[in-house]
């Protein structure tokens, strides 16, 4: 299974011609994403018919979340049932690092039967084991995690752990840093379903461009095919 982190309808609509079974839809994706626009949402919902999840996620930064925001969250899963989609990708942490086991029940319950992620968030937990556990008990489908390291080829170590340890009874996914030099190391530590954003950075080629603004300001993200199709054929054997 290949979710490919996305911020746009068109960009969706490439990777399941290409491929991928799953998009996380994203807004702000440099801030390591935050909920996208209903607009966005609903667009991308009827462009693709591959798995749809959506962000649940406020702002960047920490993932203790006040009162006002926890309402934005429940909002924002709300819309996301309307809207037909597959899935939504939660977290929350109390400051000692440990799940916050109130909000995370509560947008859980709230966001069924849609599927359920919780996200990168663990990879901030103080006890991943300990946390492991308790996101079975709450009914989370899967983890979304780098193992507690900055890419997760180097947190292979705890990902594999966790991948036995969890025992099939939730789905391990590694996430950061998953390209095509390292997604066969993390299948043969156990893992499904991976986790990567696909983009490459492209100048605007036609149109007017202000002498008096930098060439970076004519710049954009778009989505890279040759990264997915890359990843695909090495976990397929091809």
């Amino acid at each position: 299974m290949i979710e490919i982190c996305l911020d746009s309808p068109s960009a969706a609509l490439l990777a399941q011609h290409y491929g991928a079974q799953r998009v996380e839809l994203c807004a702000n994706l440099l801030e390591g994403g935050t909920s996208p626009s209903a607009g966005c949402i609903a667009a991308t919902r009827k462009a693709i018919d591959i798995d749809l999840f959506v962000i649940i996620r406020p702002r960047g930064g920490d993932f203790y979340y006040n009162a006002y925001e926890i309402e934005q969250m429940k909002h924002n899963i709300k819309l996301c049932q309307s809207l037909g989609v597959d899935g939504v990708v939660i977290g929350a942490l109390n400051i000692d690092g440990s799940i916050d086991l109130k909000t995370t029940q509560s947008l859980v319950e709230l966001a069924r039967p849609m599927r359920i992620t919780f996200h990168r968030a663990f990879d901030r937990c103080s006890n991943p084991f300990q946390a492991l556990e308790q996101l079975i008990d709450l009914g989370v489908d899967r983890i979304l995690t780098s193992g507690q390291k900055k890419t997760a080829i180097e947190g292979q170590d705890l990902i594999q752990g966790l991948i036995q340890k969890a025992n099939g009874r939730i789905v391990i996914m590694p996430g950061a840093g998953v390209n095509p030099q390292n997604i066969l190391a993390l299948k043969t530590i156990g893992a499904t379903e991976f986790h990567f954003t696909a983009h490459q950075t492209i100048e605007q080629i036609e149109g007017f461009k202000h002498p008096h603004f930098p060439s970076t300001e004519y710049q954009k993200k778009v989505f890279d095919v040759e990264k997915l199709k890359s990843c695909l054929n090495i976990i397929n054997g091809n």
